[in-house]
């Protein structure tokens, strides 16, 4: 029988199944109160089943029934103890090390609302087997801390000081053990605080009078006005400050923040320097001449400056704008900072930063923080990490936490990453500065993101008219009658001594008459209102009116297009290319040489090329955008004996612009607001994003009409990114068939943005060239073809690449060998790939009185430009619109409000599906029938 007394630690689990193995070999080999355990266990000795990972005897979470004899459910019995046994007993010390490091945050003081935390007793030295006789015993620490002993006191004291006061901490879901210890060693070492100077408490006192007194200011002067105030969580203010102070220091020259509505304001004022008077004279609202039809709410703005730190160092700050969507300006600012990144032509991510501000719900809540999360450590878009602050009010709108999430944190979804995860308390800002500068340093070391879940409460309602006691009545109670974070502070400083209420009352008073002074000059009569401008990049672009900028040249010499696409049909010496690959390349370079016209990809190939060497960069992402998802663009070449990449269109001249293919995660609003967020900094590249198919849009609707549609309306901000959406009736389905054509014209309004669905791989050549070579600076939507990708019709020679241009509206192409079509009775409008169908059709029926015209850009549409198409007919000639899509979709609706029953002085109408709640039909054979009904009304022939 086993002696009790001088075995291992009876509290480890490795113990515990080892002793259960021998009693299930040999009952008697084991005392007889274990015995008596093993026996009382489900299904006894029968079982014969080992305990397994979910047999925790020491666990507060199970039933006492099932801890070992002599625990009685709270850890092993001191007396079992032998004085001898220091193995086991400096076991037991790391067990209780261990618990702290992954369980104190439970019990951390991290809520300024001081409501009651859990008590873990496995936080205690009992738990294991300790007495008050014990507190004083050495024990080795030099795998702990790296001193070589401690006494048990001292380390307790210790964890204590490091887990359990401001701030908890949560590294357990780090699996890489070398960044997670230089947490823990970083953390333990300094008890998870820093050493602050007069000079930089008094600093931190200043930039909380200044949070406060200006959510104050704003209260008396403009009564029951929104601001959506930053009180209760003012320590956000001192940690913006040392977080782009600690940027400098680290050689940061780029801060993009992004934050929702609470507390932008006093950022905007008191971070980034946006001018008080600025911000008054938005609340006074006697500029409204200036924002008819456009504009936006003060707390969405955002603002750009230059910041200087205590040490010298300059970084460029910005805040992105942001509708009230919260969270989805996340990927938006990581996109802008990628965009500086790249611009810089940084090669180790280190020369810019994201900072975004979170609140909790939100959080917890918009499935955007995962995907933006997500992308975080991949190539195509990792950014060295981003700094995410919560906000936390510990409440929503006016949702409890726990009616607004099913975890324990709102940042758990943020456990998917390796990084850690401070939780602090917001009343603390020393424990905030040593958060934030921790963890400044973590992103720097590993170039991965950080959470800081700032708890804090919101002091009023969701906004300045609400009343939240109508929902939360006790929390309201408390919050009441606590003092506001900068009077907490102050009087810890008063007790340190060194700073007197005389210095905190003159603090304040400059503060006050600063407001005052900022107040009278946003009255002035004077006062010119200061409209954001765009950044330096943007001085050669600009927006407005489609017609007040003129299109530019697109052709590019054909020589030199020749070797371009012979280049991306080659591949490194050694490099073995798929074998069906193989007659795909083959074909590319006979196109190349002018054997055989250029299809789809070769001419979207040709654009790329031709822009990179020109010195423009290319950025392509989206759902399978290497390969192409109908496998036509084969961008990126995998080698079939070791799976090396190559990626020819990277590699067509050594002095090229970077062109990039990714990719990317299966996310559309993430990955959409991250390449717009990339437009935001880059104007000079060319950045497309790609739908695996069109209708994937929807999933970034958001991103669509709160940014791309928009922005220039409230924001005067601009972008020319380009979304390729695969879109055509082929009989796959409602989910496959439509990009949703006619939301995107819905949307259309003062040139605000651009809508095409070309026809030819020349068009697609001319249009990607012209959308970056033109300074003319907006969205544009392309509803790219899937069977056209093959299609022997849809070809170009490479004289149209060369020689030709982008063409609005492509006119009728009679037949081989005559002139022009003449007695015309009929005149078709028509887009994409449903041409192609038309004409067959008007083959097949003979009908040479009918004239087909493509309608390749549908916005901007000049009138002048479809009169000017339709000028060869007669005044009497009626114009027939054919769309593939319901009446109640695609084009027809836009059209008809544009123009009515006429057009260009001719009979107009419309031939479409019937209208459907659906886009399409899932059966392929209904399709063939609905479409050949369009082809036969769109000849008058039903």
């Amino acid at each position: 029988m086993r002696d009790q007394d001088t075995t291992p630690n009876p509290g480890s689990l490795a113990f515990t199944e080892d002793l259960y193995a021998e009693w299930l070999n040999d009952p008697e080999s084991v005392s007889p109160d274990w015995r008596a355990y093993f026996e009382s266990l489900p299904g006894g000795r029968k079982s014969g089943a080992r305990l397994g990972p979910s047999f925790r005897p020491y666990s507060i979470f199970n039933p006492p029934e099932l801890h070992p004899p002599g625990t009685n459910g709270h850890g092993p019995a001191r007396e079992k103890l032998a004085p001898s046994d220091v193995a086991a007993q400096q076991d037991r010390v790391d067990q209780l090390v261990r618990a702290y490091r992954s369980r104190a945050h439970l019990t951390a003081q991290i809520d300024p609302l001081e409501r009651p935390r859990p008590k873990l007793p496995e936080l205690e030295p009992e738990f294991y087997g300790f007495g008050p006789q014990d507190l004083d015993r050495r024990f080795s620490t030099s795998g702990i801390f790296g001193a070589p002993t401690m006494t048990l006191r001292q380390i307790v004291e210790k964890l204590r000081n490091t887990y359990c006061r401001s701030i908890g901490v949560q590294v357990d879901h780090i699996d890489d053990l070398v960044r997670k210890n230089w947490l823990l060693e970083r953390m333990e070492a300094s008890e998870n605080r820093v050493p602050l100077s007069r000079e930089e408490q008094v600093r931190i006192l200043t930039r909380l009078t200044e949070a406060t007194l200006f959510e104050e200011f704003i209260q008396k002067k403009f009564l029951g006005a929104k601001s959506f105030s930053l009180e209760g969580s003012e320590s956000l203010i001192p940690l913006l400050h040392l977080a782009i102070e600690k940027a400098g220091e680290q050689g940061c020259t780029d801060v993009v923040m992004g934050m929702a509505h609470r507390g932008r304001l006093n950022v905007l004022a008191n971070v980034l320097g946006k001018g008080a008077r600025q911000i008054f004279r938005e609340f006074a609202d006697v500029d409204h001449e200036l924002y008819r039809q456009r504009g936006d709410v003060k707390y969405h703005l955002g603002y750009a400056s230059d910041y200087v730190t205590p040490s010298g160092a300059k970084v460029a700050i910005s805040m992105c704008f942001n509708p009230s969507h919260l969270e989805f300006v996340d990927p938006v600012a990581i996109g802008r900072v990628r965009a500086r990144q790249d611009r810089s032509g940084s090669k180790d991510n280190r020369g810019g930063m994201a900072l975004v501000m979170h609140g909790d719900a939100a959080f917890s809540g918009q499935g955007v923080v995962q995907e933006t999360l997500n992308m975080s450590q991949l190539p195509g878009y990792a950014t060295g990490g981003t700094i995410h602050v919560i906000v936390n009010n510990q409440l929503g709108f006016t949702t409890d936490p726990q009616e607004g999430r099913s975890t324990t944190y709102c940042t758990d979804v943020a456990r998917m990453l390796q990084c850690p995860i401070f939780h602090v308390n917001g009343e603390d800002p020393e424990a905030v500065a040593a958060v934030i500068r921790l963890s400044m340093d973590f992103r720097r070391e590993w170039n991965a993101d950080v959470v800081i879940d700032m708890y804090g409460y919101r002091r009023r309602g969701h906004n300045e008219g609400d009343e939240p006691s109508f929902t939360q009545p006790l929390m309201y109670e408390t919050i009441r009658a606590r003092k506001s974070v900068r009077e907490g502070y102050l009087d810890h400083l008063l007790e340190l001594g060194g700073l007197t209420r005389e210095d905190a009352d003159r603090i304040a008073g400059e503060c006050r008459a600063g407001l005052e002074a900022e107040l009278d000059a946003s009255r002035a009569k004077d006062y010119v209102f200061q409209t954001p401008g765009l950044a330096p990049v943007w001085a050669n672009y600009k927006g407005g009116q489609d017609s007040a900028v003129p299109d530019v040249p697109t052709v590019f010499p054909k020589t030199r297009l020749k070797s371009l696409l012979e280049a991306t049909t080659k591949s490194p010496e050694g490099f073995t290319v798929h074998p069906k690959l193989v007659s795909i390349l083959a074909r590319r370079m006979e196109m190349a040489r002018g054997e055989k016209p250029l299809d789809w990809a070769a001419g979207e190939a040709a654009a790329y090329a031709s822009l990179a060497v020109q010195g423009v960069r290319v950025r392509l992402s989206g759902q399978d955008s290497e390969r192409g998802t109908f496998s036509h663009r084969h961008a990126v070449l995998h080698d079939a004996a070791n799976g090396r990449r190559y990626t020819p269109l990277a590699h067509v001249d050594p002095k090229q612009a970077p062109i990039e293919v990714w990719n990317s995660p299966l996310s559309e609003t993430g990955v959409m607001g991250f390449e717009y967020g990339y437009t935001l900094d880059y104007p000079e590249a060319l950045v497309l994003w790609e739908a695996q198919f069109g209708d994937f849009d929807n999933a970034g609707q958001v991103i669509i009409d709160q940014f791309l549609v928009s922005a220039e309306e409230k924001w005067k901000r601009l972008s020319g990114l380009v979304l390729l959406l695969p879109h055509a009736y082929e009989g796959q389905g409602p989910e496959h068939s439509s990009a949703r054509l006619e939301r995107f014209l819905q949307m259309c309004a003062e040139d605000n943005f651009q809508v095409a669905n070309v026809t030819t791989p020349a068009q697609l050549f001319h249009m990607l060239r012209r959308q970056v070579l033109r300074p003319w600076r907006k969205p544009l939507v392309v509803m790219t073809p899937k069977s056209l990708l093959r299609h022997p019709r849809a070809v170009s020679s490479l004289d149209e690449l060369s020689e030709g241009r982008f063409h609005r509206i492509l006119a009728d192409v009679p037949p081989k060998g005559v002139k022009k079509r003449e007695g015309v009775t009929r005149v078709i409008l028509c887009s994409g790939k449903l041409y192609y169908e038309l004409d067959d059709e008007r083959e097949k029926l003979g009908r040479q009185d009918v004239a087909i015209l493509r309608l390749e850009q549908l916005h901007p549409l000049q009138t002048k430009d479809v009169e000017a198409a339709l000028a060869t007919y007669g005044k009497s000639v009626p114009v027939v619109w054919v769309q593939e899509e319901p009446e109640n979709m695609g084009a027809w609706s836009w059209l008809l409000v544009r123009f009515g029953a006429t057009i260009a002085g001719r009979p107009f109408s419309g031939v479409a599906r019937p209208a459907s709640a659906s886009p399409a039909t899932g059966s392929p054979s209904s399709h063939k029938i609905e479409q050949q009904e369009v082809l036969d009304r769109a000849f008058g022939r039903a």
